[in-house]
């Protein structure tokens, strides 16, 4: 183990019921608070490597605290995915999630009381914002326009495995409504027209919004800009500069209504070619939202180089697999108020839109979210349809399920750095599966920008497509580097995730998926990355509580010094037993 917490030992088993989701006839903020409970636990098991029994109690001696934590083991999950019932104080009280916060943090922050304060602040954020998630939902159950969209807004809940997976500290209640994809928020986009000397842009945006944009005096170019982040472009010097120069024109909010999907940033139109990514100055997770000018530059340089020859070769040996290309972005230079070259705060990224309305394809997290507002996951009724329609087991199901995800999503993207030395961050966010008509996995894509790594000892090969890729986008990275955060985001985010949503909801036994996947991550022992996944005994994890704690940005800074990682027991070893 490694990080800042100290050993503890977990109490003897003992008989516990059986795991189930949250019990809908809670209030909401019963549902929410101990939602948020389960989440900072699940956090401080895996970093701290404490074992969780399979049934009964754990306790959680406090040293700093002079108290312990007691919580009732209702799932135990070889993944981490554990499910809690009650948790108590020694002598009986039952605490909220921010005083399981406080408690927690004092032991890991060493003494820091000003990152103590900032995680009880955001910790507080998110379960009052998951409590209205859930109440909206409940008044309002009514769907979404396209089963892409119903995915984007399906976390109401949050991620499973994060201390603070809804906080928006900066949102009023009113914006809240109109930004916020849990919400089912939409809203016009505020358009400003802007001289062609003070545009900086690449692989022509305009065009690619065409339709889309309000008209603009000759000589100008319209720029996009989300509500929220306009407000405070409008109050900077330098833009005022603009606008009293006559080089920005202010047009106002305009035009047809866009749905904010997962990552809250990034905006979807059914019928638009495109989706607009903006910088946010807002903490999401772990990280304020601004799109770096590094990353602009990465998205074309992919779509480049996948056009150069690359995406070809994808496709001849995973037709199935795509990926969702950021071939434009587009900003507004402000001299003043930022050196040449570096962000103003204006930069938008627009990415391509293939999810029409009757596309059947779904971002992987919004698809195992927890939906306690309609008794249980989209995966659950897609694995309860396949049970009903084949005559098979859920655990029949979920294992020829789980196969096929392997084979249209993961294997993909482990073929991609295996053969060309390009690594794709995919994380349940980050990809998205294809459904047939039955629920069956038939395709794969992924998507973001920030997440595309080039191995330093593969790059001469890769510039054979295109010269000089990796460096306007400084992906290009260290082996060792890039097998951590893989190890992480495919392995553990999305694979161990997936298996633990299997578990945590009731629908397979977790060992034999894990089984399952072990095995087929052993069809590529020749790539380093995976066959540590499927052999290593332990892997490095990336902890959101400790990065938390740490007021660490995860997009800030060196790849390797952006979050803090801990070694973890590996999971798939626990389902060796099951193969």
């Amino acid at each position: 183990m490694t990080g800042r917490w100290a050993d503890h030992e977990a109490s003897p088993d003992t008989a516990a019921p059986d795991a189930a989701l949250p019990d809908a006839a809670q209030s909401d903020a019963a549902i929410a608070d101990a939602a948020t409970t389960g989440g900072l636990l699940r956090c401080w098991f895996r970093e701290t490597g404490v074992r969780v029994p399979d049934t009964g109690e754990v306790r959680i001696p406090l040293p700093a605290s002079g108290t312990a934590l007691v919580a009732e083991v209702l799932h135990r999950s070889p993944t981490g995915h554990h499910r809690f019932g009650s948790v108590r104080l020694p002598g009986g009280a039952s605490p909220n999630a921010v005083t399981v916060a406080a408690l927690l943090s004092l032991e890991g922050s060493a003494g820091n009381a000003a990152e103590v304060t900032e995680l009880l602040a955001r910790v507080a954020d998110s379960q009052q914002r998951t409590t209205r998630h859930l109440r909206e939902r409940r008044d309002s159950p009514e769907g979404a326009s396209t089963p892409f969209l119903a995915a984007e807004q399906a976390l109401v809940l949050g991620h499973p495995m994060h201390p603070t997976p809804n906080s928006r500290n900066g949102w009023s209640e009113q914006e809240a409504a109109a930004y916020s994809p849990e919400l089912r928020g939409s809203f016009a986009l505020h358009w400003f027209a802007a001289d062609r000397s003070v545009v900086s842009s690449d692989g022509g945006p305009q065009a690619r919004l065409e339709g889309f944009t309000p008209e603009v005096p000759e000589g100008t170019v319209p720029v996009p800009v989300h509500p929220w982040q306009a407000r405070s472009l409008l109050g900077t010097k330098g833009v005022r500069a603009l606008l009293d120069a006559g080089l920005l024109h202010d047009l106002g909010v305009q035009g047809p209504r866009w749905f904010p999907t997962s990552s809250i940033r990034t905006v979807y139109h059914p019928d638009a070619p495109v989706m607009l990514k903006f910088s946010l100055g807002l903490p999401i997770t772990n990280s304020k939202r601004e799109n770096l000018r590094k990353e602009l530059h990465r998205g074309v340089e992919i779509d480049r180089l996948l056009d150069a020859g690359l995406a070809g070769e994808l496709a001849a040996a995973h037709p199935d697999f795509s990926i969702v290309r950021d071939p434009a972005w587009l900003t507004v230079d402000v001299p003043s108020d930022s050196p040449d070259g570096a962000e103003s705060g204006w930069e938008v990224l627009l990415r391509d839109n293939p999810f029409g309305a009757q596309q059947r394809a779904a971002c992987v997290a919004g698809l195992l979210a927890e939906r306690p507002e309609l008794g249980g996951s989209a995966l659950q009724q897609v694995i309860d349809g396949l049970v009903e329609r084949t005559g098979e087991s859920r655990q029949q199901v979920a294992e020829q399920w789980c196969a096929r995800y392997f084979d249209h999503l993961v294997a993909p993207v482990l073929w991609l750095y295996r053969e060309h030395g390009v690594g794709l961050e995919a994380h349940q966010q980050n990809s998205l599966i294809g459904l047939d008509g039955d629920g069956w996995p038939n395709g794969g894509w992924y998507r973001d920008n920030q997440g595309y790594y080039l191995s330093e000892t593969r790059v001469a090969e890769l510039e054979r497509f295109l010269p000089g890729v990796g460096i306007a986008g400084e992906n290009r990275v260290d082996d060792a580097v890039i097998d951590e955060r893989l190890g992480y985001y495919i392995g553990i985010n999305n694979l161990i995730g997936l298996v633990g949503a299997f578990g945590s909801q009731g629908l397979a036994d977790e060992r034999r998926l894990l089984a399952l996947l072990r095995a087929r991550l052993r069809e590529f022992s020749d790539l380093p990355l995976a066959a540590g996944l499927a052999e290593s005994s332990s892997l490095r994890c990336k902890a959101n509580l400790l990065t938390r704690l740490g007021g660490m940005d995860e997009l800030v800074g060196p790849l390797e010094t952006q979050s803090v990682y801990v070694d973890i027991a590996n999971p798939f070893a626990e389902g060796e037993s099951a193969a």
